[in-house]
């Protein structure tokens, strides 16, 4: 396939997939880190992984990784001592540039100074809060007179204020009644400090006698999380003891807050350098990971990798593997070669950001084989359109628009925002709704509704009353008195007694003539499919057989659709339909539409009846006489392999099933299954399209109502209150019904005509993804 133009990547083309070829490098090992970071940058080599067979562990760069892993594990450490802090990374990118080594050691070094700040700031943190505390306990002066006291002893602190009871309950039952508890409630909330949490307490002190008593007092308060703390008995003593406490604090704040500056000025370097650092190291784990899937020759002085690259962007390769020759000063160069395969190469399809969500929607279904008919490339027009018909109201669409643009207008800024799910899809699909949009106000346009009200914007109707007595909710007595209205339905048959069946009869008969049209669509992209594979036995049996049954039938009615409008006969397409296949040699009688229909409709159907054998017998024969002569020479052509072993022993392993006998019966068995699916689905599928019909009567009658029922209703009381009322309903109605519901259900209903009705008649999408080995997907998959 000849392609133009010229750059780093050559020009886009959908419809098949890129030519892809197996290559084979063979890398001086001191030139292969480079290397494997050369074709990283590139992102065009899709690696195999030679090592299969292999643990992780066995393989020869374990450690490599181990070390990467490490450095990730210090660097998320890093990320969550930032964010403690409240302190953002700085996306600028330094100037200055590390190697690993050097990286390692100086993340090592900033784990050790956080982790001792840390540990510093957390010890001086509780020892300040237990001053606090006992700062507390000592400005409750919870004693007695010391004329009047007794020799007791007793125990002073702070307990949780909703353990208080439970805690006086227990030391009573323990002590026997045998002592005296006071407890007052702290005002504020005080920093517990050993869990660091703000706790409403209680402060308490205890009077006892004995030490037994004491020792039981002592364990209760350990066990509900009571901090005791000593209480001088001598009032001059609890004054001194309360002004060292004060001055301790002072001291230990000032201490904690320099303690945190500090910690706030390391996380500050880290912050400027992190992202940088940050990608380094997934960058090296990448590699490492990469090294780890290529193979070491017997001298373990090279590296053998294999991998599926485009056919374009072999000099891009062999470039990349030259300047890494050259850069890491090695000896000898790296050999690039190309492997003769009869394994299937992976799928790639160039897209870009407009055509990157329609190539999404038929992956959802299936990856497309190598170098098959995509599907895509007709989504991008067919999706939005068929979407448009369900969906028809230039008004709707309008809405629809606007919403897509703000997401197109400010797609830089918001595709480096986290967005949460619904939005992250919006944003994916936007270019999928600003076709969608477009289409539905096409579609409006024609089906001449707006928020399902009509104007007249391409000329007056053509319908005019016979006189004043004529009223505007009938067509009777309305006489035509201008040519056809120029674009779209003629606003004179909303609301009219006869909108209802003209709208239906014309968006049924619309619906099957897309449904066929784009059935055969798909069935002639089987020919070019078949035409490209050079399978001649599927356009013969498969493409010519299917062609002539669906034309036979529903090819025939939208044949008879378009007379019927182009004449204006009164004729039953359900009754010809019918009786075609019930009474074929009766009379048409009225529902004639042209000469020698009858005989026209016999040549149909007996051409339907031939093309079901010629579906099935044919083929199951064919493909075993193929079978028989492919095999008959099996033992010449394997010598021809001789010159390389190596190519050889690829072969075999690329094709296991190479000697595997011809189950006739397992082909006519599946043959005849399809040949089943495709004459039913013939049919249903047809019918299935009269969805587009349902959903688009059902958005036009829900759009209507809300307009008259709760707007127009509204406006009729001449009331500003109730008309405000009805506007936020009509408002909120359109938004969350037509413009969310009605949008995700025609949306699916779109999306099952492309996956079932359509890519069914060609599409195999048995392929698996080309997925190479590129920096950019790394990192923004792990972000």
């Amino acid at each position: 396939m000849s392609r133009g133009g010229g750059g780093c990547c050559p020009s886009m083309d959908l419809m098949r997939s890129e030519a892809m070829q197996l290559v084979q490098v063979i890398i001086p090992a001191e030139s292969a880190h480079l290397a494997v970071s050369y074709l990283g940058d590139l992102g065009l080599l899709q690696f195999k992984d030679l090592n299969a067979d292999k643990s992780p562990f066995q393989r020869t760069y374990a450690s490599q990784i181990k070390r990467c892993g490490e450095m990730a594990r210090k660097l998320r450490f890093f990320r969550e001592q930032m964010s403690k802090a409240a302190i953002s990374t700085s996306t600028q990118f330094s100037g200055t540039s590390l190697e690993i080594d050097d990286l390692e050691v100086k993340l090592g070094e900033l784990e050790v100074e956080l982790t001792e700040v840390n540990a510093n700031n957390d010890k001086l943190q509780r020892t300040y809060n237990e001053l606090v505390e006992y700062n507390i306990v000592l400005q409750k002066e919870m004693v007695t007179d010391p004329s009047k006291q007794v020799k007791l002893g007793s125990l002073s602190g702070l307990v949780p204020k909703e353990k208080a009871m439970a805690f006086e309950r227990i030391l009573f039952r323990a002590t026997r009644g045998n002592m005296f508890l006071r407890q007052e409630p702290v005002d504020e909330t005080v920093t517990d400090p050993l869990s660091g949490e703000k706790v409403i307490k209680n402060a308490f002190v205890i009077f006892y006698s004995g030490e037994r008593a004491k020792s039981k007092i002592v364990k209760i308060c350990d066990a509900f999380g009571a901090n005791r703390y000593p209480f001088p008995e001598d009032l001059g003593k609890q004054l001194q003891t309360i002004q060292e406490v004060s001055g301790k604090i002072s001291e230990l704040k000032a201490t904690i807050e320099i303690g945190l500056a500090h910690r706030d000025s390391i996380l500050k370097n880290i912050s400027s350098e992190f992202e940088q650092w940050n990608t380094l190291v997934k960058k090296e784990k990448a590699i490492y990971h990469t090294l780890n899937m290529l193979s070491l020759d017997v001298t373990k002085k090279c590296l053998v990798a294999e991998g599926w690259s485009p056919v374009f962007a072999t000099s891009q390769i062999q470039d990349a593997l030259q300047r890494a020759t050259v850069d890491s000063k090695s000896q000898v160069g790296s050999i690039f070669q190309v492997l003769n395969t009869q394994e299937s190469p992976p799928t790639f399809f160039q897209t870009n950001k407009f055509t990157s969500a329609f190539q999404e929607i038929v992956d959802a279904y299936g990856i497309a084989k190598y170098q098959e008919a995509n599907p895509g490339v007709f989504t991008i027009v067919t999706f939005p359109f068929l979407f448009a018909i369900m969906f028809g109201d230039w008004g709707h669409g309008i809405c629809l628009l606007l919403a897509t643009l703000y997401l197109i207008i400010r797609e830089k800024k918001l595709a480096s925002q986290k967005l949460d799910d619904i939005m992250d899809m919006m944003f994916g699909g936007r270019y999928v709704i600003l076709m969608m949009s477009l289409f539905s106000i096409y579609t409006g346009l024609i089906y001449n509704e707006f928020f399902s009200v009509p104007f007249e914007l391409f000329g007056k109707s053509a319908y005019a009353c016979r006189d004043p007595s004529c009223g505007d909710a009938t067509t009777e007595g309305l006489i035509k008195v201008r040519p056809a209205y120029s674009f779209g339905v003629d606003p004179v048959w909303h609301g009219s007694r006869s909108e209802l069946p003209f709208l239906n009869s014309l968006k049924m008969k619309l619906s099957i003539l897309i449904g066929v049209a784009q059935m055969n669509l798909g069935i002639v992209m089987s020919y070019f499919n078949a035409k490209f594979f050079r399978n001649a036995i599927n356009v013969w049996y498969q493409f010519i057989p299917q062609l002539i049954f669906l034309n036979s039938l529903f090819g025939y009615l939208s044949l008879l659709i378009i007379i019927k409008w182009c004449t204006g006969s009164k004729a039953d397409l359900y009754h010809v339909m019918i009786y075609m296949f019930l009474s074929p040699t009766d009379d048409l009688g009225e529902n004639e539409l042209f000469p020698g229909q009858k005989l026209v409709q016999l040549v149909l159907l007996l051409l339907a009846l031939v093309s079901v054998p010629w579906m099935l017998i044919p083929k199951p024969f064919f493909l075993k006489k193929q079978h028989e002569q492919r095999h008959q020479g099996q033992q010449y052509t394997m010598l021809q392999a001789t010159d390389e072993s190596v190519t050889e022993l690829e072969e075999h392993q690329d094709d296991p099933h190479h000697h595997e006998e011809f189950e006739f019966s397992e082909v006519f068995v599946h043959q005849l299954i399809h040949t089943i699916e495709f004459v039913l689905g013939a049919v249903s599928n047809t019918a299935s399209y009269l969805r587009l019909w349902a959903l688009s009567l059902a958005h036009s009658e829900l759009s209507t109502v809300f307009y008259e029922k709760v707007l127009v209703l509204s406006w009729g009381y001449n009331n500003i209150f109730i008309l405000i009322i009805g506007a936020v309903i009509f408002l909120f109605a359109t938004i969350g019904v037509l413009l969310v519901m009605e949008t995700l259900s025609a949306f699916l209903h779109a999306l099952r005509l492309h996956w079932v009705e359509f890519q069914n008649k060609f599409y195999e999408g048995d392929g698996y993804k080309f997925v190479p080995f590129a920096f950019a997907s790394i990192i923004e998959e792990e972000d």
